[in-house]
């Protein structure tokens, strides 16, 4: 009876498995069987299994490397989509005369060199304007004459989409473009007659670079074609073109509902995988070929091998086919049971128990990968929220031993070594344009990547603070007892003024904070940065500041402030004389900057003089806060650091607006001229509405309107006509079951752009405004 039920347990535990029965028959079968029969079995089965299984995985690596090349060929396209509503390529263009006008063509080629920087696929970015004189931009001016030039850029503009990577006419009358991979996109994008586009050229060595990693060995090859199986693109050597030929016939033939197939060339065989990028207005095919023969070759020796070694096992091989797989089996057995968890049904496995093991270990592996590549994206912003928390004082009842953990924690090596800040203050904007929304943040990065690539040339531990107002902090923890630091920090200061020179053409201030050794006093830093920074001189030029020179110095210059010049500005001011005002203010800031130059004093005279300008705002009754749209006009003025800037914000901001509300408080007419707009853009949002076509609906002029909107209304009519479409966008999202596509046409959006104005309005994509709405109700 004991014995039955061992018996019966035996069975359980080891015949029930799949992986035991497939040991104890492969042994048997192995050690059995005459040397011939199981060395072609081996070779017939083995050999094919193992092809099967090689190109399998090769299909499997290329459909993730795919992946991440098609998410560059999307950002690819976005990015250019973005730039083709760039505010600068406007109709204007086609009247301008770049010569005359060598500030709007410098900007243009500034835009078109930093979009040519921004992807690495990028090579060449070209931008046509289809003026009275064709002009292309390449970055650099050139006016076009060649009549076939100037007919294949010009069939960029009549093409049916607004971006493409499909242009033929182009290849044939420019032949810069043979045989090149480029990307079009008209401007605007939007409108059935564009009048410039944008040409982007992908660097093929670049993109033959991302290419080559879908193929895993060194012998393959990999191939990119347009939809008429055209070459875009090859990886082959000059020995494989005969191969690249074959396997473009080969593909030709393969059914559609299959991705792979083998290849036999050259008593070689290749595991060849394709698919298809659908890229706008084209579709591509990639095509990837890997020898696997150098890996299927020692099959047919083992098995050789195995016909003369079966031959002396013969007579051992029952005995040892039950002992060999009871004792295979038993780690197995103990490493599945520790491992992975399984399902078994009537005694047996559902699958063998090596793939288990294997799936679960790769789920474990990938999900160990995940976990990684998010904390390394998260580090650097969870650096940026301690400094910022340190900053503000939320951390202040934690003790120094607990900070210094943190920043353990954080990645940061803080024992034994010293804390200092650097600030990097951009001026000059105004020498180059007249300020734009996006400007500041867009010339913020470029400089805070800069900074951050010279940097890490001398320091190991730094993080870039972004501020997104035209400065940056650099935050560096050094070892304490490090030689010729004062150097190496000049050094650093005057390498990047160089670049931001060279690069951005603007001037820099950098100020250089003490040294500390204990956290809780990296705050006193940032505070004594925010000081020491004003006392920079109060011109466009580039400066460091040195503060542990300053403490020292010590200077305390003496205050000048021209009263007489503060009454004339006062007069002006009472009588509306806008232009005379402006005269004056700008002999008022000549005199402060002549007399003493530091920030911190002309800031200050410059503070006063807006104090007495208000005070006669609120002398004449009307209330400033009323009149300025409860800005903080103090805040605002604190924040400008250019002369030009200053006088211009001190003209069109304070008393402008002062002098037009005098003039005319409230016109009827102009009310009604916006009641009647406004009526219009309830009935027509979901049309292409713009400024100039309402002004003339309206018989006026895109001006007139403009002004009147931001009179009656208190808002501008883009603004306007943004929170009216996007009002219904949130309707349509909660009433109903649309999808986002067609919500964004309804409105008047296209898809990608509604994405990105809905977020930027909401806070939230609309997908994600939808589930929270949902779920609250």
């Amino acid at each position: 009876m004991n014995s039955h039920a061992k018996i019966k347990e035996w069975i359980d535990n080891r015949w029930g498995s799949k992986y035991f029965r497939k040991s104890f028959l492969m042994i048997l079968f192995i050690t059995s069987i005459p040397g011939i029969i199981s060395a072609i079995g081996i070779y017939t089965f083995g050999l094919h299994s193992t092809e099967d299984e090689l190109r399998k995985i090769h299909v499997d690596e290329i459909n993730e490397r795919v992946q991440n090349i098609d998410e560059q060929f999307n950002y690819l396209e976005e990015s250019l989509s973005y730039w083709a509503f760039e505010p600068s390529f406007n109709s204007t263009l086609m009247d301008t005369n770049f010569v005359r006008q060598f500030q709007k063509t410098r900007d243009l080629k500034q835009k078109l060199l930093i979009l040519q920087g921004s992807h690495p696929l990028i090579d060449e970015v070209e931008l046509f304007i289809d003026g009275e004189e064709p002009v292309l931009f390449s970055p650099y001016l050139d006016y076009i004459s060649n009549k076939n030039l100037i007919k294949a850029y010009e069939s960029l503009l009549r093409g049916s989409k607004n971006v493409t990577w499909s242009h033929d006419e182009l290849f044939v009358n420019d032949t810069r473009y043979t045989n090149e991979i480029v990307l079009t996109h008209q401007i605007p994008g939007v409108v059935k007659n564009p009048f410039d586009a944008i040409i982007v050229k992908v660097d093929k060595t670049s993109l033959a670079s991302i290419l080559g990693t879908l193929t895993p060995y060194s012998d393959g090859m990999t191939m990119l074609l347009n939809e008429s199986n055209k070459v875009l693109l090859s990886t082959a050597r000059e020995e494989n073109q005969s191969l690249s030929k074959l396997l473009s016939e080969e593909l030709m033939q393969q059914k559609e509902n299959t991705s792979s197939f083998q290849l036999d060339w050259e008593d070689k065989t290749y595991s060849v995988s394709y698919g298809e990028f659908d890229r706008i207005g084209s579709t591509w095919t990639y095509v990837s070929a890997a020898p696997i023969s150098a890996i299927t070759s020692p099959i047919v020796t083992i098995s050789k091998v195995i016909l003369i070694a079966s031959l002396s096992i013969l007579l051992l091989a029952f005995l040892m086919t039950w002992f060999a797989s009871n004792r295979l089996y038993q780690p197995v057995r103990n490493l599945v049971n520790t491992f992975a968890k399984h399902d078994i049904q009537n005694g047996e496995r559902k699958t063998d128990e090596f793939t288990e093991i294997h799936e679960r270990f790769n789920a474990l592996s990938n999900e160990r990968r995940y976990l990684e590549e998010r904390l390394s994206e998260q580090i650097p912003q969870l650096r940026q929220n301690f400094l910022v928390q340190l900053t503000k004082g939320y951390l202040y009842d934690f003790s120094e031993n607990s900070l210094n953990t943190r920043m353990e924690n954080y990645g940061w090596i803080v024992k034994n070594h010293t804390f200092i800040l650097i600030d990097i203050q951009l001026t000059g904007m105004y020498e180059l344009a007249h300020k734009n929304a996006d400007d500041d943040s867009l010339v913020t990065f470029a400089m805070s990547n800069m900074a951050e690539d010279i940097t890490k040339e001398y320091f190991n531990q730094y993080t870039i603070i972004n501020h997104y107002d035209l400065s940056a902090g650099i935050f560096l923890i050094v070892p304490s007892h490090i030689q010729d630091l004062r150097s190496s920090l000049h050094q650093l200061s005057e390498k990047i003024i160089s670049a931001i020179n060279k690069v951005l053409a603007l001037k820099v201030t950098i100020t250089i904070s003490s040294q500390t050794e204990k956290v809780k006093q990296i705050s006193y830093l940032f505070d004594e940065i925010g000081r020491g920074k004003r006392y920079r001189k109060f011109e466009n030029q580039n400066q460091i500041i040195h503060l542990n020179d300053l403490n020292e110095r010590n200077d305390k210059p003496k205050l000048y402030y021209p009263f007489d010049l503060e009454k004339e500005i006062i007069q002006c001011v009472r009588r509306g004389r806008t232009s005379e005002a402006e005269a004056f203010i700008r002999q008022f800031f000549n005199y402060l900057v002549e007399n003493n130059n530091k920030e911190l004093n002309v800031q200050a005279s410059i503070m006063q003089l807006y104090s007495t300008i208000q005070h006669e705002i609120m002398h004449s009754g009307i209330d400033p806060v009323v009149l300025f749209n409860g800005r903080n006009m103090f805040e605002e003025l604190t924040q400008i650091r250019e002369k030009e800037w200053v006088v211009r914000w001190m003209v069109d901001q304070v008393i402008k607006p002062y002098v037009n509300f005098v003039e005319d408080n409230m016109n009827i007419e102009m009310k009604m001229l916006v009641d009647n707009i406004v009526q219009y853009i309830h009935s027509h949002y979901m049309e292409d509405i713009s400024l100039e076509s309402c002004a003339d609906i309206a018989d006026t002029t895109a001006y007139t309107l403009s002004k009147a909107f931001k009179k009656v209304l208190g808002i501008n009519f883009i603004d306007f006509l943004t929170t009216v479409r996007i009002d219904h966008a949130k309707e349509l999202l909660l009433q109903s079951n649309h999808k986002i596509n067609d919500i964004a046409e309804s409105v008047g959006y296209r898809h990608s752009y509604f994405n990105r104005i809905f977020k930027k309005q909401v806070g939230v994509p609309p997908s994600q405004y939808r589930k929270m709405k949902s779920n609250s109700s």
